[in-house]
């Protein structure tokens, strides 16, 4: 996103009054309408274009801002009304005169608590302007004011400068920068603190169990570890925004900030809490890996339509990878926590069939339409460029590491792509970044990139893990079924049936209820402990409803399907155990 580099000639103090000018009004909750009036000075055409952005950047999917906008408007500085029309499903044009001023003015609704949407009711209004605010596209790198009216006693809180004395005027020097800007308005809690020196803020709106002088503490030990991977911070000031709430999960990188979604009560349990810690790694962790180093095809984002990049694997997979090892490294948990985690990972992956179907790079390339968009096929057809990138990072660092004794690591690659590309804004080629790997590694790894980002061979987990001393310990089992429950009290409504699984060769289809087992009822608590009863190759009778209709057929039990418990081999050798401790570090003593 080139246009996110602040040149002197954007810079605050080099404008009077902004071309555009954005007022939001949060003050009528009850009705989740956000009114805005977007004044535009002396735009020198006779017909004004206007765009609502489709998407938010950092989440890849279409989500069709322009559905909740209603109420649009236009006319001039005096008021007097001007004639527009809408030509496509998010632009609007309005005839003008150039060079007179006019206001556009129209409501968005916003009932969406999450980090990529906007949320407004008596409590607060939160929003990404992506969804909020229209642009016009020749006014796209202009300076521009965001005034936000809200209640007295309402703050706002936002990664952008203060406009003015009155504390709700805010700049940007252009849209993007706009756009990677959320805005939190409220009564919500505020707390600041520093790091190398830098000023940060952490807002948090909602309650439950958050304690904040501890997850600052914890919060500070992360961004001190990021940043020494890359010789420090590359801002002037950074903002948390944490939402708590009974449901969702989830974090949305901006380039001086982040949105946090957790769940209210998750902060003393430690595993729920050392998630929370892995979520604020990685969202910080996007401030180099996508904010800063980023792929070309979002060196400059379009906004009205899907932005491809076979790279995703890279931005989002990498980061999963390090934002487990981040807080390990922190001291904020142990190895055997982070194994645990790990083994999480590795499980995961392989009970996702979609690995043989889907390669990384197609499955970078269709983000758009199908991880946002899992149906009851998806666990069959595709594969988490997260979480497979997540792994195959794994491989990459293991194999720097031990060619390198641990002079050399991922992260070095990282370190070069910052170095070539912090400067300019540009962004990478997929064979730019696979060269990049392969400078850092000192040899050909072609066939790697074949088989593990472009095709569908297996990952070799088992042999990379064992020149570290660890090993994959697969866990008791139930016979194969291959199917997959919604998670319903009681019931036994199926989610999903694996391919070429015991369950697809009887007939059974995602949506169906099974009801009996070899006759006798059968209930989502009690389904386990029946299969129990059996071994593989034996046959039970199973009785469902598939669309309401009573069936019945025969099912044959398949060999067990294990969970893997990662732990550190017996056996291990002293060098094993030594590039283990130089991974994982001084807490790999006690695995």
């Amino acid at each position: 996103m080139t246009h996110t580099i602040i040149h002197p000639s954007s810079s605050k103090s080099s404008f009077e009054s902004p071309a555009m000018a954005y007022r939001i009004n949060c003050q009528q909750g009850q009705t989740h309408l956000l009114w805005v009036t977007l004044r535009l000075t002396a735009p020198q055409t006779d017909v004004l274009d206007l765009h609502l952005p489709v998407w938010t950047p950092g989440s890849y999917l279409v989500r069709e801002y322009a559905r909740h906008l209603q109420d649009f408007t236009a006319a001039t500085a005096d008021g007097t009304p001007l004639e527009w029309w809408k030509c496509t499903k998010n632009q609007w044009q309005v005839a003008c005169t150039p060079g007179l001023e006019l206001k556009v003015r129209y409501a968005i609704y916003a009932h969406e608590l999450s980090v990529r949407t906007s949320h407004f009711d008596r409590s607060h209004a939160y929003f990404n302007p992506a969804a909020v605010c229209l642009y016009v596209p020749q006014y796209r790198d202009q300076p521009l004011t965001i005034t936000i009216e809200a209640p007295p006693d309402w703050r706002v809180t936002t990664p952008l400068e203060g406009w003015g004395e009155d504390g709700r005027t805010f700049w940007a020097p252009n849209y993007d920068l706009l756009v990677d800007s959320p805005f939190e308005v409220g009564t919500h809690g505020i707390y600041t603190f520093e790091v190398d020196g830098k000023p940060h803020e952490l807002a948090v709106w909602g309650k439950g169990n958050f304690d904040p002088k501890r997850a600052i503490a914890d919060i500070q030990r992360i961004i001190e570890t990021e940043a020494s991977f890359f010789g420090g911070l590359p801002y002037d000031r950074y903002v948390f925004i944490l939402h708590l709430t009974h449901k969702g999960y989830g974090g949305l990188e901006h380039l001086n900030s982040c949105s946090l979604i957790f769940h209210r009560f998750g902060f003393q349990q430690p595993e729920q809490y050392c998630r929370f810690l892995c979520l604020v790694a990685h969202e910080f962790f996007h401030l180099w890996n996508i904010k800063r180093i980023r792929p070309q095809a979002f060196e400059v984002f379009d906004y009205d339509s899907e932005n491809y990049t076979t790279s995703l694997w890279f931005v989002e997979g990498v980061t999963s990878y390090f934002d487990q090892l981040i807080p390990l490294w922190a001291g904020l948990f142990d190895a055997p926590t982070y194994l645990k985690l790990l083994s999480d990972s590795l499980n995961r992956y392989f009970h996702t069939p979609g690995r043989f179907v889907q390669s990384l790079s197609a499955a970078s390339f269709d983000a758009w339409i199908k991880l946002y968009r899992p149906d009851e096929n998806s666990i069959n057809s595709q594969m988490s460029y997260y979480l497979k990138g997540e792994l195959v990072a794994l491989l990459l660092d293991l194999r720097i590491r031990l060619n390198f004794n641990h002079q050399r690591s991922l992260l070095d690659v990282l370190r070069r792509l910052w170095q070539r590309y912090c400067e300019t804004g540009e962004g990478y080629t997929p064979d730019e970044l696979w060269q990049t790997i392969e400078t850092v590694a000192d040899e050909n790894l072609s066939t790697w990139r074949e088989q593990f980002i472009e095709g569908t061979v297996e990952l070799p987990l088992q042999e990379w893990l064992t020149k570290v001393g660890l090993e994959l310990v697969p866990q008791d089992a139930l016979p194969y079924t291959g199917l997959q429950f919604q998670q319903e009290q009681g019931s036994l409504q199926i989610k999903a049936v694996l391919r070429d699984s015991p369950a697809e060769q009887a007939g059974l289809g995602a949506g169906d209820e099974i009801i009996a087992l070899n006759g006798w009822r059968v209930k989502a608590q009690d389904w386990s402990e029946r299969l129990r009863e059996y071994t593989a190759g034996e046959t039970i009778h199973l009785t469902w409803f598939h669309d309401q209709q009573l069936q019945s057929g025969d099912l044959i039990l398949g060999e067990p399907q294990p969970h893997y418990r990662l732990q550190c081999r017996a056996d291990a050798t002293p060098s094993q155990r030594a590039h283990l401790e130089a991974w994982l570090g001084a807490t790999a003593t006690q695995l």
